[in-house]
C-alpha cells in the first residue's frame, strides 16, 4: 500500500531489525520509529554482554531455537556488509561437578538437536587445550559462537530505515493509543497517526501494549544484571567465553567469563530484582514499578519458589567476594582483587500470572497491532529473524 504508515515503538535492535524489514517489504511505506529516549539502544541493546549466540540452550522446535540459528547467520553476513566488529571467539561451556556434567548431557542433546555448528564435547584435557586456565570435569565447546557490538548494528539499522525513507522519531514517550478508522498514537509532544503498529517496548512492553488493548500478562519484572571486569593484567587468562552450565529453572544463563570486540574481558552478569524498570543501579528506585511488581500474583509465586537464589543473587550484588567465588570455579586464577565493578543492564523478565519465568520469545496480534511481549536474550542475536518473523505474522 502506497500510503501505508507503519509505526514501530521501541528503537532497540530489535524493534529497528523490524523496521528495517518493513522498508524492505513495502518500499512505498512510510516507516516511523517512535523512541522515548534521544537515542537507540539505550536500554537492554547498550547493556548487554555482547554476544552472537549460537543456539545451544533452547527447546528444539521452540521460538527461540528456530530464530536463533537463521538470526545469527544473518547477523554474521550483516556485519562483515557492514564493517562491523564481529568475532567468532568460541565458547565452552564448563561442568565443575558430577551433578553437572549429567545437565551438560542434556544441555548436548538439546545442542545437538540445534544443529550448533562445530559443537563438540571435550574432557579435562580438551578444556586445557582451548582455554589453558580453565578447569572443570567436562565441557561443551561452541566454537561459532561470537561477539559484536550490538549497538553499532542497531545504529546501521537505523541508518539503513532512514535511508529507505523512514524516519527514527525521539523523545516521543507513548501515552495513548487510541483505535478507530486508523490507530493515533500519541505522547505528551505530540501524536502520529499510523495504520499498523508493532510495539517493541522492551522494558515496558507489558504497559505500552496495554495501551493498545492487550492482556495483563505476561508482566514484566526487571532483573539487574551486574558486570565485573577484569583486570589488564589477568584479561588474557581467558581467549574466549567460558560459562557455568545453565540450571534448568531458570532463563539466566550464570555468571561467566566474556571477551568484548573491544578487548575487555568482563565476568557477569548475576541476576538481582530491579527496584525500578531501569534501575541500573540499587540508588534508582521507582514507588511505581514497585507497586506494580508487588501488585502482580505471579511475582509472589516466583519468591515462594526461588527466595533462596534471590537472597544469594543479592548477597553477590554487594559483596564482590561472593560475587567472584562462582566465577573462580571455572578460572581459580581470577580472583576478587582481579576485577572492577563495571556497567550493569536490566533484562525485562517476563512472568504469567501463575509464577512461571517466561522463557520464549511471545508475540501477540491484536487487529493493526503486533506487540513483541517477550524478548529476552538471544533476541540480539536474533533480531533479522525476529523481524521476518514479525514481518510474516504482521501481513507484510
Amino acid at each position: 500500500m502506497a500510503d501505508e504508515v507503519v509505526g514501530v515503538v521501541g528503537a532497540g535492535i530489535v524493534g529497528l531489525a523490524i523496521a528495517r524489514e518493513v522498508t524492505r517489504r513495502r518500499p512505498g511505506a512510510r516507516v516511523v520509529v517512535l523512541e522515548k529516549e534521544d537515542r537507540v539502544a539505550a536500554h537492554q541493546t547498550g547493556h548487554n554482554s555482547g554476544v552472537v549466540h549460537a543456539g545451544l540452550y533452547y527447546p528444539p522446535g521452540s521460538l527461540k531455537a528456530r530464530l536463533c540459528t537463521r538470526g545469527g547467520a544473518m547477523l554474521r553476513d550483516y556485519c562483515a556488509e557492514r564493517g562491523i566488529a564481529y568475532e567468532a571467539c568460541g565458547k565452552l561451556v564448563v561442568a565443575v561437578s558430577p551433578d553437572e556434567v549429567t545437565r551438560l548431557e542434556a544441555l548436548a542433546g538439546r545442542a545437538f538437536a540445534n544443529q550448533v555448528p562445530g559443537l563438540r564435547r571435550v574432557g579435562p584435557v580438551g578444556i586445557r587445550e582451548i582455554e589453558p586456565h580453565a578447569a572443570g570435569l567436562a565441557a561443551l565447546h561452541s566454537p561459532r559462537t561470537a561477539i559484536t557490538d550490538f549497538p553499532g548494528v542497531a545504529r546501521a539499522f537505523a541508518d539503513d530505515v532512514v535511508a529507505a525513507g523512514g524516519e527514527v522519531r525521539f523523545g516521543f514517550r507513548v501515552t495513548g493509543i487510541a483505535d478507530g478508522r486508523r490507530l493515533v498514537v500519541s505522547s505528551s509532544t505530540g501524536s502520529v497517526t499510523v495504520d499498523r503498529l508493532i510495539i517493541c517496548a522492551g522494558l515496558h512492553s507489558d504497559l505500552v501494549s496495554g495501551l493498545a488493548g492487550d492482556a495483563a500478562a505476561p508482566r514484566i519484572v526487571p532483573f539487574r544484571g551486574e558486570y565485573m571486569k577484569v583486570r589488564p593484567a589477568k584479561a588474557a587468562l581467558v581467549r574466549g567465553m567460558i560459562y557455568p552450565v545453565p540450571d534448568p529453572r531458570y532463563p539466566f544463563l550464570g555468571v561467566h567469563f566474556t571477551r568484548r570486540v573491544t578487548g575487555e574481558l568482563e565476568v557477569g552478569p548475576n541476576a538481582v530484582l530491579a527496584t525500578a524498570r531501569e534501575g541500573y543501579g540499587w540508588g534508582q528506585v521507582s514507588v511505581r514499578d514497585l507497586a506494580g511488581i508487588a501488585g502482580w500474583p505471579g511475582m509472589w509465586r516466583m519468591a515462594a519458589k526461588h527466595w533462596r537464589t534471590g537472597i544469594t543473587e543479592m548477597y553477590g550484588s554487594v559483596s564482590k567476594s561472593a560475587y567472584m567465588k562462582a566465577a573462580r570455579r571455572y578460572v581459580p586464577e581470577i580472583a576478587a582483587a582481579d576485577v572492577v565493578r563495571a556497567g550493569s543492564g536490566v533484562r525485562a523478565q517476563a512472568l504469567d500470572r501463575d509464577g512461571s519465568l517466561v522463557d520464549d520469545f511471545r508475540i501477540h496480534r491484536l487487529g493493526a497491532v503486533t506487540a513483541v511481549r517477550n524478548a529476552p536474550s538471544p533476541a540480539a542475536t536474533s533480531s533479522m529473524a525476529i523481524a521476518e518473523y514479525v514481518a510474516d505474522e504482521s501481513g507484510f
